[in-house]
This record gives C-alpha cells, sequence and structure tokens, in this order.
C-alpha cells in the first residue's frame, strides 16, 4: 500500500503517518526526518539543507527527489510506505508519479490534514520532539504532554524544542506551504485519491481512528 500523507506543517502528519505505519506494517518515510539526518552531518550538502530549513524555506526539488528517491528504493519500503511530506509540489507529484510507474507501483491514498493556520501556529510552538533518532517521538504541552516534564515516555531522552518550532519561522513555512502546496491537493482530488480530515483545536489524531476509517474505504 502507498500512501501519501497531506497538510501544512503542525497538523499532525507525522502522528498519523506512524499510526498507519503500525497498522499496515509499512514504514513511515518523512522527508523532513531525511533533511534533518542529512544537516547534522559536516559536508557542504549538509550545511546547504540546513540553510534551508533554518529560514523555513523549502529545499530544492532536484535535491529533494534525489534523497526521496533514495529511501524508497531501499528494502523496507519496496512493499508500501506512509510518505510524509513529499510531494509538496504539482512538480513534484508528477515525478513520484513517474518513479512508482517506473517500479509499477502507484499511490493508493492521500490523506489530507486540513487545520487552520492559527491553529497550526498555536501547535507547533507547544511542540516538543525527542531528538533520538531511533525514536523521533513528538509531544505537545497541551493535549499529548509527556509524563515527565521534558522526559520523552518512550526511550527517557529529554525532549527538545526544534530550531524551526518557533512563531516566525512556523509563519514563514505557512506562507512558503500556502504558495506551493494548495495546487496539490486539487492536483490529487482531480485523481480521485484525495481522502481529506477536517481538523479543530479540540482534534486529537492520537485518538481518531483515521487508520479504522482508511482500511473502511478501501473495502
Amino acid at each position: 500500500m502507498e500512501i501519501v500523507m497531506l497538510g501544512a506543517p503542525g497538523t499532525g502528519k507525522g502522528t498519523v503517518g506512524k499510526m498507519l505505519s503500525k497498522e499496515f506494517n509499512i514504514p513511515h518515510i518523512s522527508s523532513g526526518e531525511i533533511f534533518r539526518s542529512y544537516s547534522q552531518k559536516h559536508d557542504k550538502l549538509a550545511e546547504k539543507i540546513k540553510s534551508y530549513i533554518d529560514k523555513g524555506n523549502l529545499v530544492p526539488d532536484d535535491l529533494t527527489i534525489e534523497l526521496v528517491e533514495k529511501r524508497l528504493n531501499e528494502k523496507d519500503a519496496l512493499n508500501g510506505f506512509i510518505l510524509d511530506g513529499f510531494p509538496r509540489t504539482v512538480a513534484q507529484g508528477e515525478k513520484l508519479h513517474e518513479i512508482l510507474t517506473a517500479q509499477e507501483r502507484a499511490i493508493n491514498i492521500v490523506v489530507y490534514l486540513d487545520l487552520p493556520d492559527e491553529e497550526i501556529i498555536d501547535r507547533i510552538v507547544k511542540r516538543r520532539t525527542c531528538p533520538n533518532p531511533e525514536c523521533r517521538e513528538i509531544y505537545n504541552l497541551e493535549f499529548k504532554p509527556p509524563k515527565q516534564e521534558g522526559i520523552c515516555d518512550i526511550c527517557g531522552t529529554p525532549l527538545i524544542i526544534r530550531d524551526d518550532d518557533n512563531e516566525e519561522t512556523v509563519k514563514q513555512r505557512l506562507k512558503t506551504y500556502h504558495e506551493t502546496s494548495e495546487e496539490l491537493v486539487d492536483y490529487y482530488k482531480k485523481q480521485a485519491l484525495l481522502y481529506t480530515v477536517k481538523l479543530n483545536k479540540e482534534s486529537n489524531v492520537t485518538t481518531m481512528g483515521l487508520s479504522e476509517e482508511i482500511r473502511s474505504y478501501f473495502e
């Protein structure tokens, strides 16, 4: 099963993606995590990627496509995947179609999480992340706080505020998202692949039965 997650930063794509990963036993592949893992290295490519991330800008298409295509060709993704953070533009969507067609695969469903901008900003500034690369659990101080303040429930690692989880950067990320990704929503809607989930401030994606809904959708 090939699933694409769509939605602005902070809508819960990562949380839902991990839920679906466990439900369908396929990897959750986050382009953001791919970028961050590269940005932590010490070379010119890492510096270049980090410069885009820190400013809230998109990593250029050619570089993004190269890194994502490499990940999709890894063994664990050959029987399906949940792709989170890619594609972000119609051009990337078309390239993804080309990549999958060459592998005799295709996107089965695009899950679109829709949440107003002001609520996204509130969520992100309250977000805390586990920096352990084997965990990467995400918390929210309001509706998903850790059991012990500042400590990951799963692995015990001290939680961090990501460099790009500040209001100024979030606003820039949202501006960039609206300029590039809204056409992508229409692109998948026209292909009858879009499954929209309307969210609000009270929506807790960790308790929503999205995996059951998606399974029913296929049946």
